[in-house]
């Protein structure tokens, strides 16, 4: 969990934290066939067309810092969420990645 968000984590209180971390970031996140990358992707486009904005300030961070997507690239999925997801919620992504990109720097 702390490599795909990028910062320390403690666990919640009780076993739905532990159960779900363990399992989605120990299996899921490290089963074959994509990459982190791939993961990333599909995992802000789907945040941004079912409006999971609270994650994406999460996700779009983590994909800069852990170098999974850089800039460009979550700057030309926010131009193609938009015309897929709707232009409200890509352009809350793309604001979300240029402040995501002005903290970076």
């Amino acid at each position: 969990m702390e490599e795909v968000y990028g910062f320390d984590m403690t666990d919640g209180s009780g076993d739905f934290f532990a159960l779900t971390a363990d399992h989605l970031f120990a299996e899921i996140w490290n089963r074959p066939g994509l990459s982190d990358r791939d993961r990333r992707l599909l995992l802000i486009g789907l945040l941004t067309g079912t409006g999971g904005h609270d994650v994406l300030t999460i996700q779009v961070p983590a994909a800069l810092s852990s170098g999974d997507l850089d800039a460009e690239a979550l700057r030309e999925a926010a131009i193609f969420l938009c015309h897929y997801a709707g232009w409200p919620a890509g352009s809350r992504l793309a604001t979300l990645v240029e402040q995501s990109v002005a903290q970076q720097r």
